[in-house]
């Protein structure tokens, strides 16, 4: 080793390939000169094929560097937006689709997106009811794992057509499971974030996060925009169980297992939401949620999952709308060059590529969409993430370089942190369809939940039966999950005057609790627990089948409730079994 970290290595190649890449497409006036590139720069960003892996061991910033210094600012505008799109294909999509995308982008489908503006990347969206995120969710790509494969390889056709198209297009989406996220048929669901936290074993997080990265990969996608690197310190309905609790340290040390699972896999991990939604009950989605915290409590406490996350690689980060008080006050984050230029890139020593937000959030929808594109770039963000008016924000930023408000160099870094990032991604070849669900990847997934079971208050011990399950509403299909784990594991299930097991999920409160229950089980975060009166009372922080299996082998003797609630409860200790 030369004693320099990764990702001071990494800032250091990009900055030094961005001086390249903006020599290369500015003149002596700093005028773009759109002549063809040296023979020396085709060579290295000419592939056998459009979309082709980099190969030869060519260095992918290097690469893209070269390829940055041939293209027109069109592509250069194009490279930093990463926007959604209506549809289930990439170029056959219904009336009501085509609709969305003319009111978008002008456009009728996905694929006509991503020629007309150059695209960079493409996020899927969708929503539930149970998502927090869902106030910026307009509409949903994702149905089963076959089409979101159809939908990728559609969307990677596309891109392949373009000057950048010689590294594949970034396509992403929000799977941090547990109540964010988006596809859920036919794949391995791991239990929420708040359970590996739970758990605190970062190996079993680690082999999780790697069967969900396997599983991403097969179906196409090459971004996470996950693990989430808040620590929970104000009980949040927005990030809640997403966080994976309230310890700094242990929440660093579950953040780097999940960017270590997913990259080990082929695919780019995002840390969000920086400088750290964790310390405010706001939702940025809607509010400007304020960030009250001295610097100091920033430093050791907020930064310091994102400083594991760095340390272990991860290719993104997520910039926030939230205001640091401590760092730029009255300004967001996202468009703050102290929190992003000064302190992420500069002080953390972050060199992979900077996304922000959704751009249709309320906090950046105080300015018109070109105008709040020139502002996040000009604050450090590389990727601009779900623009509102996709025409507007990349007319804004073409306008911005050619009047020298927005600098060329500062588009021509972004543009190349972007594409280096896809050079980086190319060639790792896809996983079979048929790893998703597989037997191992239901294992990680089931040992990950079954490790979570807390128990905070009863004997930890097995259930006498027999056991009635109930459940507050909307969650009969939960409900059902237990009850099959539990009579598998040989428990006998009654519909009445059993011992009642009742289940409380996201957003339930005191009205949702069941009186006399002998178990109450909190499915998400544990807060609700405080005012039950069961003698019995557990948590699994997530509704997915691993978890009610878990909770199913713990009822039923056959598993301890080893976990520890990541989060504090007020009466409750973190676990009743020692």
């Amino acid at each position: 080793m030369d004693g320099v970290s990764f990702p001071q290595r990494r800032l250091t190649a990009v900055a030094a390939v961005t001086a390249l890449a903006t020599l290369a497409v500015a003149g002596c006036d700093g005028r773009a000169e759109h002549a063809s590139p040296t023979p020396a720069a085709s060579q290295a960003a000419t592939p056998s094929s459009p979309g082709a892996p980099a190969g030869g061991g060519a260095d992918p910033a290097a690469r893209a560097a070269a390829l940055v210094g041939s293209l027109s600012d069109e592509d250069l505008a194009g490279e930093v937006l990463m926007p959604y799109a209506y549809g289930d294909s990439a170029t056959k999509v219904s009336a009501g689709s085509a609709a969305g995308n003319r009111k978008l982008a002008g456009v009728d489908t996905p694929a006509e997106m991503i020629a007309k503006y150059r695209l960079g990347g493409l996020i899927l969206v969708g929503f539930s009811a149970d998502d927090p995120t869902g106030a910026n969710q307009a509409t949903t790509n994702v149905d089963n794992p076959a089409q979101v494969r159809r939908l990728t390889a559609g969307l990677q056709d596309a891109a392949a057509k373009l000057p950048a198209g010689r590294a594949p297009l970034l396509i992403g989406t929000d799977q941090e499971y547990g109540v964010v996220t988006r596809i859920k048929d036919g794949v391995t669901l791991l239990p929420a974030a708040m359970a590996a936290g739970a758990a605190a074993d970062p190996q079993l997080t680690e082999r999780a996060w790697t069967a969900a990265g396997e599983e991403l990969a097969a179906m196409g996608l090459n971004v996470d925009f996950a693990p989430d690197a808040d620590v929970l310190r104000a009980r949040s309905s927005v990030i809640g169980s997403r966080s994976f609790g309230a310890d700094p340290k242990a929440t660093a040390d579950q953040v780097s297992a999940a960017v270590r699972g997913l990259q080990g896999a082929g695919m780019a991990a995002t840390l969000k939401h920086f400088p750290g939604h964790g310390g405010t009950a706001a939702d940025s989605h809607s509010d400007l949620p304020v960030l009250k915290q001295d610097r100091k409590t920033l430093d050791g406490v907020d930064f310091a999952p994102f400083r594991a996350g760095i340390a272990a690689g991860t290719d993104l980060v997520m910039s926030a709308h939230l205001d640091a008080r401590a760092i730029d006050p009255g300004t967001p984050a996202t468009f703050s060059t102290k929190a992003i230029t000064e302190v992420l890139k500069g002080q953390l020593g972050f060199g992979g590529v900077v996304v922000t937000d959704g751009m249709n959030m309320a906090p950046a929808e105080r300015w018109p969409a070109g105008e709040a594109a020139v502002r996040a770039l000009k604050a450090g963000n590389d990727l601009l993430l779900m623009p509102p008016d996709i025409a507007a924000a990349h007319a804004g930023i073409l306008a911005a370089l050619r009047d020298g408000s927005l600098p060329r160099a500062r588009l021509v870094d972004a543009a190349t942190r972007v594409l280096t990032l896809r050079f980086r991604l190319a060639g790792k070849p896809a996983p079979a369809m048929s790893t998703l669900a597989s037997g191992a990847h239901q294992d990680a997934a089931r040992r990950l939940a079954t490790a979570a079971v807390t128990e905070l208050r009863g004997g930890c011990g097995a259930l006498a039966g027999p056991v009635t399950v109930t459940a507050s509403t909307g969650r009969d299909s939960t409900r059902k999950l237990l009850v099959t784990a539990l009579r598998a594991d040989g428990v006998k299930v009654v519909d009445s005057g059993g011992a009642v097991v009742h289940l409380v999920g996201y957003g339930d409160g005191a009205k949702d609790l069941r009186a006399g229950a002998a178990v109450t089980v909190a499915m998400d975060t544990p807060y609700v627990l405080a005012g039950a009166d069961s003698k019995r009372l557990m948590a699994t922080y997530s509704s997915s089948p691993a978890a009610m299996t878990g909770l199913a082998d713990v009822l039923a003797g056959k598993a301890r409730p080893a976990g520890r609630s990541p989060v504090p409860v007020p009466g409750l200790p973190a676990t009743s079994c020692r």
